[in-house]
């Protein structure tokens, strides 16, 4: 008698999906990529997919969720900019097996639909890369190390925006160098600098 294979559930599903979504990115990039491929490649059906993500862009940002940094613990050196270059280094090689048309292409679909824009936006901010920053800030403050009359929300977030700045005017992932003029010649001179009132 021939065992019956058990069923995939819960944790280990959604594992093997997003498994096959990054491969299917990896492979095929963004535009290229459909729930029809990641459902046979996971050995699924579109019909689980659908059950736990709306479209393939809400899919893909899990994904990249999944794949991403522990922004719980961000670098702590004891010198601002030292924890931003190890910070900012660990965003930017995130993608590094990605092909680059893969995130231009969610990044196309993001500008395209708000709901899915909104998801993305949270997902930055809580718990996510624009909280480490912060952390990493306010630690600095405390250190008086920078202004902490700085420290609104735009400002915290100044150092992944215009990283993203980069990524979708230079077409690529952003150098070191790059990475450095953000921070010498923006970011730290803008929370070193004292209050105007």
């Amino acid at each position: 008698m021939t065992p019956v294979a058990s069923r995939r559930r819960g944790e280990e599903l959604e594992r093997a999906i997003l498994d096959a979504v990054w491969a299917e990115l990896v492979d095929h990039g963004y535009d290229r990529l459909t729930m029809d491929g990641v459902a046979a490649r996971a050995r699924t059906s579109k019909p689980v997919l659908y059950r736990r993500w709306p479209n393939r862009a809400a899919l893909v940002i899990a994904a990249l969720g999944r794949n991403a940094p522990d922004y719980r613990q961000p670098p702590d050196t004891g010198e601002l900019r030292t924890d931003l270059v190890l910070f900012l280094g660990s965003l930017r090689h995130r993608f590094d097996d990605l092909p680059n048309d893969a995130v231009h292409g969610l990044l196309v679909d993001l500008l395209r639909d708000p709901e899915l824009r909104a998801r993305f936006t949270a997902g930055l901010t809580a718990d996510g890369p624009v909280s480490s920053l912060g952390v990493m800030m306010r630690r600095a403050a405390d250190r008086a190390e920078i202004n902490p009359a700085r420290l609104t929300p735009r400002v915290v977030s100044l150092p992944l925006d215009l990283l993203r700045d980069a990524f979708l005017t230079g077409g690529a992932v952003a150098a070191d160098r790059v990475v450095e003029e953000i921070l010498d010649e923006v970011v730290l001179p803008l929370l070193r600098a004292p209050s105007t009132d």
